[in-house]
């Protein structure tokens, strides 16, 4: 990247923000946080502390903000809920959009934050740091090289065993949209539908459950107990797709399901030639010689760098790079807003699906 700094401002100072983007950002030398946005002054005040530039500004109102007109960039950080607006305004201000996953509640929204971007000229991303670990960077080069073939069945699964959050407003509706099927389930079929790089679902069925969440008064969850009264979201959701080409993908998706082997954020993918797993690391799984084989790639070996940085950068920061970089060479951003907007039309399927009880057939 060049050497140019990049002004930031960021809006929502909790969980997402102090776990992924701001520690991202401060790992790189064109990022400069200068202002810092939270309905709770004090999380601003101490974010602006840690990660701002001496002199950070600190909002309660992200409209405030937005009048900066030395802030290039925004992250937005905050529930699922204001996604939307919050994008659609700073986009109007002049602003490029990080948004944190899901794109937003509803399909509506997110078509409408897409619409924005391409009318304003503001670049317009969304969180998929999945894409950015070594083994999805590797699987996806190896689909775009044909190695798999045609790919036609694919698994998209982020199952929790009993690790339902229990802070801030995952567990709320209203806030979120949803539960596991918006928040890590998302994470899996984004990974999943771009080392496919198939955009195009034509029907689906879905299915959802609060099994768990309402009969267990010993619920062993991971992070304490739940408050059911608070709790208006589903435990466990699971959703069957069928692209225009044919291609199948079966997403699974959970926080509270009795299952011995949990997995998050992962694929399976399943082509012509050959298969790729994430089950136990990375496996390809194909046919040679004449013999069923196994190949296991080794991550401890060294890979390719992406973009600057020390080559120890993890998935978050990568993808914070890149981002960056993006806005600084005037590029298309790696996870583009129209990929992103598909996600959330397959969610709203689902969810859609599960209410009524029939598929939701998708015009593209």
């Amino acid at each position: 990247m060049q050497d140019r700094k990049v002004r930031i401002g960021i809006i929502g100072c909790g969980g997402i923000a102090n776990g992924k983007h701001m520690p991202s950002l401060k790992k790189i030398k064109n990022a400069e946080m200068v202002a810092f946005c939270d309905l709770i002054e004090e999380r601003a005040v101490k974010a602006a502390k840690e990660y701002g530039i001496e002199g950070a500004a600190v909002y309660t109102d992200y409209k405030e903000l937005l009048k900066d007109d030395s802030i290039e960039v925004v992250h937005v950080c905050t529930p699922n809920r204001s996604h939307a607006f919050i994008s659609i305004d700073a986009m109007e201000a002049g602003k490029h959009v990080m948004c944190e996953k899901p794109m937003a509640k509803t399909y509506a929204e997110a078509k409408a934050m897409l619409e924005t971007s391409e009318r304003t000229g503001k670049k317009l991303t969304i969180g998929y740091q999945s894409r950015w670990r070594e083994d999805s960077l590797y699987l996806k080069r190896l689909c775009e090289e044909g190695e798999l073939g045609d790919i036609y069945f694919a698994k998209a699964i982020a199952l929790r065993r009993r690790a339902v959050p229990t802070w801030g407003v995952f567990l709320n509706e209203y806030e979120q949209g949803g539960g596991p099927l918006i928040d890590i389930g998302t994470h899996a079929l984004d990974l999943t539908l771009w080392t496919m790089n198939n955009y195009k679902p034509k029907m689906v069925v879905g299915t959802t459950y609060a099994k768990l969440r309402d009969n267990n008064k010993e619920t062993g969850n991971a992070w304490g107990d739940w408050d059911l009264d608070k709790y208006t979201v589903e435990d466990a959701a699971f959703g069957f797709i069928v692209m225009e080409n044919g291609a199948t993908i079966i997403l699974e998706s959970s926080w509270a399901l009795n299952i011995a082997d949990p997995r998050e954020a992962i694929t399976m993918l399943c082509g012509d030639k050959a298969g790729a797993d994430m089950f136990d690391g990375l496996r390809i799984n194909k046919v040679k010689n004449g013999r069923q084989c196994m190949e296991i790639p080794n991550f401890d070996a060294g890979g390719v760098a992406f973009f600057d940085g020390d080559g120890n950068d993890d998935a978050s920061t990568l993808e914070a790079r890149a981002w960056l970089n993006a806005v600084i060479t005037d590029t298309e951003p790696p996870t583009k807003a129209a990929q992103a907007l598909v996600v959330t039309q397959i969610l709203e399927a689902i969810y859609e699906s599960a209410k009524t009880g029939k598929p939701v057939y998708l015009d593209n």
